[in-house]
């Protein structure tokens, strides 16, 4: 992968933006724009030198516009978001891969069409399962390849989802999990809940 000096480039089908500084209330960070095959556009928060190093901390995070923007309540997204960079910080060296992804896979529109029939007191999983969309369509092979491109070898994921380690594994990507969850609210505590009973996630 290019230095941060150097232009853009390309490499495995995706495209990398120049790097550029990101000062946050968690710190300072890099910020990378990368667009892959299909022309959507991902985003790499990172901070250390990242090249040729072992259990680098990493977080794979599915954009959330309602909670990210709206600061809903309804999940906890932005904890997620905030924590892995308040920890990247904390370690000194960390990688964010802020994939587009919305609503679990499912996108914008239909995720607030599962938040109305959640309303009407279906959980997160029969609400996508009613519209005709899988409980979790997201994938994340473009995070593994970006992963590869920036030299990284072995990660220390902040996740409590276990299909996303089983899919670095598949990936031949060394893999430690850090538990990255968060004491609930009323209004997220039933689709926590729904996650671990019905998809696995870590308690």
């Amino acid at each position: 992968m290019a230095n941060d000096s150097e232009h853009p480039e390309a490499s495995a089908g995706l495209l990398f933006s120049s790097a550029a500084n990101c000062p946050t209330h968690h710190g300072t960070f890099k910020v990378r724009a990368v667009r892959d095959q299909v022309g959507l556009e991902h985003v790499i928060v990172y901070k250390g030198d990242l090249t040729g190093k072992d259990d680098v901390p990493v977080r794979i995070h599915s954009e959330c516009h309602t909670s990210e923007v709206l600061h809903s309540l309804r999940c906890d997204c932005r904890q997620q978001l905030d924590a892995a960079l308040e920890f990247f910080e904390s370690e000194g060296i960390g990688v964010m891969i802020y994939l587009r992804q919305e609503g679990r896979g499912i996108g914008l529109f239909n995720k607030i069409e599962a938040y109305a029939l959640q309303d009407r007191g279906l959980d997160t999983v029969a609400a996508n399962s009613a519209l005709g969309l899988e409980a979790d369509a997201r994938t994340y092979e473009v995070a593994v390849e970006i992963l590869h491109i920036l030299g990284i070898r072995s990660v220390r994921l902040l996740t409590n989802n276990p299909r996303k380690i089983e899919a670095f594994r598949q990936h031949d990507m060394r893999v430690q999990r850090i538990p990255h969850r968060f004491k609930p609210n009323q209004h997220n505590a039933a689709y926590l809940l729904t996650k671990q009973q019905k998809m696995e996630h870590f308690p």
